[in-house]
């Protein structure tokens, strides 16, 4: 997909559009209104696939597509956007000449549950451990092979992107991450005890291993975005570098201006 870093060469190759939209009464309008004004390729012939709808059907649309090196745009037509580029039906062929390519990568997630079954996800945004009931969690995490928290007593934690890092990583007060460092934010859910530890950050080549104490008496499930697993015995990951997902922003409003605002948001 070297050709779509040139944008005169872009030009060429975006005629092909294919749209998507989430269940609502205003991306399917959005979607009847842009069908009328540019067409609707197939998937299978698209050069680039337009999300209508929030941050969740963009993800979706992510996933499905994941190493096609078929970009999605997404414009806005839902109740959160971060993901997303602002609605307007006119000059989209011209927006997308000049929108910025930035390609981000899964993490990979493998779950062996208390039964012995293995599981496999793969995540955008996060890989989450949530405590399933009352008890708390007891977690060991390990890193490349290394103990690095005998005991992390929590409602969980998570693993986030730097594409992620601004979701549910953000909201349990784990850092903000520029989209192109080579980090991963590792962040406790309402840490018991270390009660202090406020997480890591680490380098985006390692892998993670978390494995759940008591698993029958303090179950724990797994989240790789969409996916859950439940009742986790223990969890790896690690970021698939060799796969891409191909997200377009408009010039005006890239994934770092994007960044630096929610920094500075207060």
């Amino acid at each position: 997909m070297s050709d779509l870093e040139t944008p005169a060469r872009r030009a060429e190759t975006t005629q092909k559009l294919a749209f998507v939209a989430s269940d609502t009464a205003e991306a399917n309008e959005a979607l009847t209104e842009l069908t009328d004004l540019y067409g609707n390729a197939a998937m299978q012939d698209a050069d680039v696939i337009v999300a209508l709808g929030g941050d969740g059907l963009m993800l979706q649309t992510l996933h499905a597509y994941l190493g096609s090196g078929t970009p999605i745009y997404g414009m806005n037509r839902g109740s959160v956007g971060f993901l997303m580029n602002e609605y307007r039906a006119e000059g989209l062929r011209e927006r997308l000449t000049t929108a910025e390519i930035t390609p981000i990568h899964p993490l990979v997630m493998e779950v062996v549950d208390h039964t012995g079954h293995v599981h496999h996800a793969k995540a955008i945004n996060e890989v989450s451990l949530l405590r399933q009931t009352s008890q708390a969690a007891r977690l060991k995490i390990s890193v490349d092979g290394r103990v690095r928290l005998d005991e992390l007593v929590c409602d969980g934690c998570l693993v986030a992107t730097p594409a992620g890092s601004t979701a549910y990583n953000l909201s349990a007060h784990g850092p903000i991450l520029p989209l192109h460092a080579p980090l991963l934010a590792l962040t406790p859910i309402s840490a018991f005890r270390p009660r202090r530890w406020r997480g890591a950050l680490l380098p985006n080549r390692v892998k993670v291993d978390i494995e759940v104490l008591e698993p029958r008496k303090r179950p724990v499930s797994a989240s790789a975005d969409h996916a859950e697993i439940r009742d986790v015995a223990r969890l790896s990951l690690y970021e698939e570098g060799s796969i891409d997902g191909l997200v377009m922003f408009d010039s005006d409003h890239g994934w770092d201006e994007r960044i630096l605002t929610e920094m500075f948001r207060y």
